[in-house]
């Protein structure tokens, strides 16, 4: 106990113990990252889960733009959209949609794109951007997926009005250097 309360009051071990800590940080055995990853993935099931609650219905003027890797483990879309979008695609879900499913670990829903109806399933790990512009708020996730250059595509073509402004202020980028 005495060693403790004197480690810290003494003012020396402390000043050392902080420059040590702004020095470059050592290599975690614990995965921080992925943990932050998964709890903030973890925000897009419960928000869809509540939309799914209440009968596939968006409250007020809630509507999202949910960005996701086509590419990754355990997405299932038509054949046509991945080859319209082979690297990333954007979905939004406004008003045009139906058969919203939410899992543990990832959901499904029903859109028309170009007035062809079509399912996807989107594990919450492929995720890499949820933006709901109506409130300004934004996440943004590490791809999980080994990452290749992006190909050109078209730009998403679901059947849903374009809606004026940027997503703003409350956009949480979560990005975590590794050491190579």
């Amino acid at each position: 106990m005495a060693l403790c309360k004197r480690f810290a009051l003494d003012h020396g071990v402390r000043q050392s113990h902080l420059k040590a800590m702004s020095d470059e940080a050592p290599d975690s055995l614990i995965p921080y990252d992925e943990i932050v990853q998964e709890a903030l993935r973890a925000v897009v099931g419960r928000v869809l889960g509540q939309v799914e609650a209440g009968g596939g219905v968006l409250p007020g003027a809630h509507h999202f733009y949910i960005t996701f890797k086509t590419g990754a483990p355990g997405v299932s879309i038509p054949t046509h959209l991945k080859e319209r979008f082979p690297d990333e695609m954007t979905i939004v879900l406004q008003n045009k949609f139906w058969d919203l499913g939410v899992t543990e670990d990832g959901f499904t829903v029903g859109l028309s794109f170009n007035q062809l109806p079509a399912k996807l399933d989107v594990p919450f790990s492929a995720i890499t951007a949820f933006v709901d512009p109506a409130v300004d708020f934004g996440l943004q996730f590490q791809a999980m997926v080994p990452d290749a250059a992006p190909e050109p595509h078209d730009e998403a073509g679901n059947d849903t009005p374009a809606t004026e402004g940027e997503p703003g202020s409350n956009v949480v980028t979560v990005d975590f250097g590794r050491k190579k």
